[in-house]
């Protein structure tokens, strides 16, 4: 846990991360299940590079409501460190915050009885963008899982796509070691899809996240480090799977670096998205490939066969912690869905706790705001 505003970085990194992932599960949820051919012949040969307006509005999908519920996961568990002096592990505050969210897809809004995620005050939170499978099952059974005892066998990119938050928070000022980071990643995934690269690439998600938010390395060198990590962590447990997901992330590496194979045929060769591991290596191309060039990588990341919202928004999430809010075309800022709440929930994780321990009542507006969105769990709650 850290405390207040001791410790303030780089807040258009935070802003970055999560408003490109948001703009890049906008830009492909319209195509998501479409081929890159259908595509091509709605939009024409550069693909699908402007939102497709719902009501003047670019709508987000799953992926980017679950990693909203993540972040306030987060926040409710070290809100509770910060107040009580004791708290359960991250993932545990993460699973009550996603209960919530699996509420918003199957209650009408407003929700009643108890809720422990003020984003559950949202109105348009309430809409099901073609929430996963797997997701929906297993909160609908009520029994989370771990990477000790596996929910089930599946390495969907429902796991993956929503873990941006883990890599935001932790590891800042040195709280966190990288062993720590890639194991709430890996939990976070792991509390829905139990298999090996259903989890491992979230660590590695999470680990990279928070190379590229906390440490001044360039893209390179954070993908290089978190290869080796996952290696070292994961290498001696499940080595098979992790060799596999190692190779795949080298294809990428040495993809995105071979200008002689065009975007298009290197995606193809490294998957089409719709699991955790391909997803990620996806991502991983077009962010390598298009670094200084948010709108190229995002476009990138959306244009194929497979599954587009979550290679897009994973790509933003890479490439908006890398380069920052400011690096994001305003064209692709406006009209994007809860942009508002996006930036709020950013700033809440770069800012963290103003509350003090055993403090039960804010006294400045900040703290007020604070308690009634993570303590009382109700952002317009009254006193």
């Amino acid at each position: 846990m850290s405390k207040g505003n001791e410790y303030m970085e780089d807040i258009g990194k935070y802003r970055g991360c999560l408003i490109g992932g948001a703009v890049g599960d906008a830009l492909g949820y319209p195509v998501e299940f479409m081929s890159v051919a259908a595509i091509k012949e709605r939009f024409g040969v550069a693909g699908i590079t402007e939102y497709i307006l719902k009501d003047g509005v670019a709508e987000i999908s799953d992926d980017t409501q679950m990693t909203l519920f993540t972040a306030t996961g987060i926040l409710l568990g070290e809100t509770r460190g910060c107040v009580r002096g004791i708290m359960g592990p991250p993932w545990s505050y993460v699973w009550l915050s996603y209960k919530d969210w699996y509420r918003t897809q199957t209650e009408k809004y407003p929700m009643s009885g108890n809720h422990f995620s003020w984003l559950d005050d949202i109105p348009e939170l309430f809409s099901r963008r073609a929430p996963g499978n797997t997701c929906m099952s297993v909160l609908a059974s009520g029994k989370e899982g771990t990477v000790e005892k596996p929910i089930n066998d599946s390495k969907g990119c429902g796991g993956i796509m929503r873990v941006a938050p883990v890599g935001l928070y932790f590891g800042r000022n040195n709280t966190c070691n990288p062993h720590m980071i890639m194991e709430i990643g890996a939990e976070v995934a792991a509390l829905t899809h139990g298999h090996p690269l259903g989890y491992i690439p979230a660590a590695a998600l999470a680990y990279l996240i928070s190379l590229l938010v906390h440490n001044d390395i360039s893209l390179e060198d954070a993908v290089d480090q978190m290869k080796t990590s996952i290696s070292c962590e994961y290498g001696d447990d499940v080595p098979l799977f992790c060799g596999y997901f190692r190779n795949l992330l080298d294809k990428a590496c040495f993809l995105a670096e071979d200008l002689n194979v065009s975007a298009q045929d290197a995606i193809r060769e490294l998957g089409e998205g719709w699991v955790a591991e391909e997803a990620l290596a996806i991502a991983i191309f077009c962010s390598l490939r298009y670094s200084n060039d948010f709108e190229k990588a995002i476009i990138t990341a959306v244009n194929h066969d497979g599954d587009s919202d979550s290679t897009g928004a994973i790509t933003g999430n890479i490439l908006g912690a890398y380069i920052g809010i400011e690096s994001i075309p305003e064209r692709f800022q406006r009209n994007l869905e809860l942009r508002d709440i996006i930036l709020e929930i950013a700033d809440d994780l770069s800012n963290d706790c103003p509350l003090n321990s055993w403090d039960m009542k804010g006294t400045t507006e900040e703290e007020k705001r604070w308690e009634n969105k993570y303590w009382y769990n109700n952002k317009n709650y009254k006193y």
